[in-house]
């Protein structure tokens, strides 16, 4: 604790520092007034879920000040880090494993699964990016489509594992659809599955919701595998910062599958995810802040008769099906970036909610 103590003093975090002066100087800020002027220009970036209002105050200055640190390696850091991020999960030490975002953590479990050969399920459509892989490593993809309200079909994906499926996955919200589990029926689910295979939770955006976690379920399920990451909620998605949370038994075996466990992330991005579990004003904020402009953006999709689905995250699915205009060439023509058709059936694509000045740009470009 005296070590922790120590670091945060010198990165100006400590209660002699800048932390409690800066945390009141931005208590009551519009996150608004947090962008940093290069991120407040074009293009509007609405294409990958980012916060557009972060990283945090304190994340920042902490990011400054570790730099000077950056010419010794991360151990002692990296362990203060799964400290804190152990207590946010009710969780011990040995259940966490760090990555360079959650992507990592997603390829080493695809490396973990791939071991023990055979099949892996998931829906059809989530964020997939990270299974490409998965053929070259001796696994066969299966997907289940989703539910006609773009839910994962959870009776379904459970009557499709067979004796050859090693693997689950469920992104939860889902991406792009910004559906959500009902957390009965997923503890439900996982109980059941895991009896049978890995189930590797994806958690990325549930930090925008008030569900719970299914951490608190690894202690006891050798078999459930939590993602989590601080790209989304905390603007840290370009320091790459992400986390597995699962029984001490697995993490071991998943760490076994790295030179370095635990030491993929840099000191400074260490120092910025350390100091954002403290900015919990800022996390309030930016909730709120998501909430307000993604109800008015769906609001104004709607008005345009446009069918959006009911979003838990940073992010809106919405049909394309009644827009009569070339949707992406209307983007590209107002230098706004956002993604593609993902169902080609309805013309469903999904747009990143960025601050209330962009999408209200992002509304009058496709008017």
């Amino acid at each position: 604790m005296s070590n922790r103590r120590n670091w945060l003093k010198q990165i100006g975090l400590g209660a002699v520092g800048l932390g409690l002066c800066q945390f009141e100087t931005f208590a009551n800020t519009p996150p608004e007034t947090y962008i940093l002027p290069d991120l407040d220009q074009s293009p509007i970036l609405l294409r990958s879920n980012e916060n557009p209002y972060g990283p945090s105050p304190l994340a920042r200055a902490a990011m400054q000040k570790s730099i000077n640190n950056s010419n010794r390696y991360g151990w002692n850091l990296s362990d203060e880090l799964i400290a804190l991020i152990a207590t946010k999960n009710n969780v011990s030490n040995q259940n966490i494993l760090l990555g360079a975002g959650s992507t990592e953590i997603l390829d080493l479990v695809l490396q973990y699964t791939a071991l023990q050969k055979g099949n892996f399920i998931l829906a059809e459509t989530t964020f997939n990016y990270w299974a490409f892989p998965s053929e070259k490593l001796g696994l066969k993809k299966i997907t289940v489509p989703l539910t006609v309200d773009k839910k994962h079909d959870l009776p379904a994906m459970l009557k499709a594992i067979d004796s050859d499926t090693k693997m689950i996955y469920i992104c939860n919200p889902n991406n792009p659809t910004g559906t959500i589990c009902d957390y009965e029926q997923l503890v439900s689910f996982v109980k059941e599955a895991s009896k049978k295979a890995i189930v590797f939770v994806d958690e990325a955006y549930l930090d925008f919701t008030k569900e719970k976690s299914l951490s608190n379920l690894v202690i006891e399920n050798k078999n459930l595998i939590i993602t989590k990451t601080f790209s989304k909620m905390y603007g840290l998605a370009g320091a790459r910062i992400g986390y597995a949370v699962a029984s001490s038994s697995t993490i071991e075996e998943l760490s076994a599958l790295k030179s370095s466990p635990n030491l993929s992330i840099s000191v400074v991005s260490t120092a910025a995810a350390m100091a954002s579990l403290n900015d919990n004003k800022f996390i309030q904020q930016v909730h709120e802040a998501n909430e307000e402009v993604k109800k008015y953006t769906i609001d104004q999709l709607t008005k345009l008769n446009l069918t959006c689905i009911p979003s838990h995250a940073n992010f809106i699915y919405f049909s394309l099906d009644n827009y009569k205009k070339d949707f992406f060439k209307q983007l590209e023509a107002h230098n706004i970036q956002g993604t593609k058709i993902y169902e080609e059936n309805g013309k469903w694509t999904r747009i990143t909610i960025g601050t209330m000045k962009e999408m209200q740009r992002f509304i009058e470009a496709i008017k």
